[in-house]
């Protein structure tokens, strides 16, 4: 398994997913978003199973910040320049990827 985690070390959700792989002992590379955004080669691998527009995490701190519910915007423009509009954590290993906690799909990679 090569699994790794996205997200943010205050997000509640990506320490449940860091957590659900600790205790099974599986290794895994963490990535904050906080210090490293995603670059436009990865999106694009994590939109080829997860939708753009599932991405976005609108009812999220940051987008609210930014009063982004009442602009027009280009999405991949928006998550390339500000990860922290990410949904979180993604999860991927390999070619699989999920979006928030989803421990039962994680399950079935063990």
């Amino acid at each position: 398994m090569n699994v790794q985690i996205i997200g943010t070390k205050g997000c509640s959700e990506t320490r449940k997913a860091e957590r659900f792989f600790s205790e099974r002992r599986i290794q895994f590379h963490f990535r904050d978003l906080n210090e490293k955004g995603l670059a436009k080669g990865e999106l694009e691998n994590i939109t080829r199973i997860i939708p753009l527009e599932e991405l976005i995490d609108r009812e999220g701190k940051q987008f609210k910040k930014r009063n982004m519910q009442y602009m027009v915007f280009n999405l991949e423009e928006e998550l390339l320049s500000d990860s922290l509009l990410l949904k979180t954590p993604i999860v991927r290993n390999g070619k699989e990827v999920t979006i928030g906690y989803q421990p039962d799909v994680w399950k079935k990679w063990v």
